[in-house]
């Protein structure tokens, strides 16, 4: 769903924070899309005596940005006003505030008219002390991160599951070329009001729900980081290829927001087309910048560039020689210590800093490289 640009929008829109003992980066970038409809919230710190507790979510919108921007303005004070939240009932003040929250934007102008058909995926984390609640609604997803390797991570929901293609036909929907009457490629979302209004059918078995699956952990003093990202991101990695990717970046810098920019970097040139939304959050079992990964890196980045000029000065007289050449070159290389989870991919930016520094002559554009890795 949605239309494409000739060539990526490649700005990022950077965040960054820490308290409670946490640290987080955001990174967020249009990339391919014609419109940005992703939006996300973080916060150190809630009302009241809740100042030890912290909240993160994204929300990723389609068919426009007004449901995914309503709902990382409001879905924390949704959550918090209701009486179940107020009562320590965490879980069922999470499910309450979605369902409330999705009642209370039917009733806004723009969508009782008619005019405003959007909604929003939304995967939101409230972290206490002692514990981590994750709320989904939707493809996007949560991973928790033990020693660079996933040990949780949320379900997308999408049409094809047996539980939520039964909903979805219960409510007079079908299920084609995986989507929710061949259109929508969710089934739980906020907003999208065309597809709930199945009479006679409470909001949680309409053909798209609102409601979200709730999960509570324990903290341990081995979780390292919880990453939340739009499907933009997981459409191109692997949960284990972003903690490994994510992993090791931490081994050479603690500056989160550089970390989520290449998370993006490297998801838009593994081919992503999407949004591309992440907020990464570190706990203090979170891996350190060490001498001997930097080394590494060092002398990595030293034999790509180097390769690189070699590879430019043996062809000089080659006119077919352009920049896709470089890569696939050094694709059918072994090159060792690569970004583990992020692979040749993670390097692209540097290749073509090399490449447009050795060959300015030569035209070098996305829609060439796109499909690189």
């Amino acid at each position: 769903m949605g239309a494409f640009l000739d060539t990526p929008k490649t700005e990022k829109y950077n965040e960054s924070g820490e308290g409670n003992g946490l640290k987080y980066g955001v990174a967020s970038m249009q990339g391919w899309r014609t419109e940005m409809e992703d939006a996300h919230r973080a916060l150190t710190g809630l009302d009241g005596s809740l100042s030890d507790w912290s909240y993160f979510a994204v929300f990723d919108g389609h068919a426009g940005a007004s449901v995914s921007a309503h709902g990382a303005e409001n879905l924390l004070e949704c959550i918090m006003q209701t009486e179940e939240f107020k009562a320590e009932d965490v879980i069922k003040g999470i499910h309450s505030g979605f369902l409330n929250l999705d009642k209370k934007m039917r009733g806004l102008p723009q969508m009782t008219n008619g005019k405003d058909k959007s909604g929003s995926t939304a995967v939101c984390a409230f972290i206490s002390p002692k514990n981590i609640f994750i709320a989904n609604c939707g493809d996007s997803r949560a991973v928790l991160c033990r020693g660079g390797s996933p040990v949780f991570a949320t379900r997308d929901h999408k049409p094809v599951l047996p539980a939520e293609k039964e909903r979805i036909q219960k409510a007079g929907g079908s299920v084609l070329i995986q989507r929710v009457n061949g259109l929508l490629a969710v089934s739980r979302a906020l907003g999208d009001f065309e597809y709930k209004n199945v009479e006679g059918m409470g909001p949680c078995e309409q053909l798209v729900s609102p409601e979200p699956e709730i999960f509570a952990r324990d903290r341990s003093e081995d979780d390292e980081f919880l990453v939340l990202a739009c499907d933009g991101i997981w459409d191109v990695m692997t949960n284990e290829n972003l903690c490994e990717f994510i992993h090791s970046r931490l081994l050479l810098t603690d500056d989160l927001q550089e970390v989520t920019n290449q998370v993006i970097d490297t998801c838009l040139y593994k081919g992503s087309r999407d949004n591309m939304s992440i907020v990464l959050i570190t706990f203090p079992g979170a891996p350190k910048p060490n001498p001997e990964a930097k080394k590494r890196e060092a002398e990595l980045d030293m034999f790509i560039e180097r390769t690189i000029k070699d590879m430019i000065e043996s062809n000089q007289q080659n006119k077919d020689f352009q920049y896709v050449s470089v890569l696939h070159a050094l694709m059918d290389m072994c090159i060792p210590n690569l970004p583990p989870g992020g692979g040749l991919a993670a390097k692209q930016k540097l290749i073509e800093t090399v490449f447009r520094k050795e060959c300015p002559e030569k035209c070098l554009t996305p829609t060439k490289v796109e499909h690189a890795f």
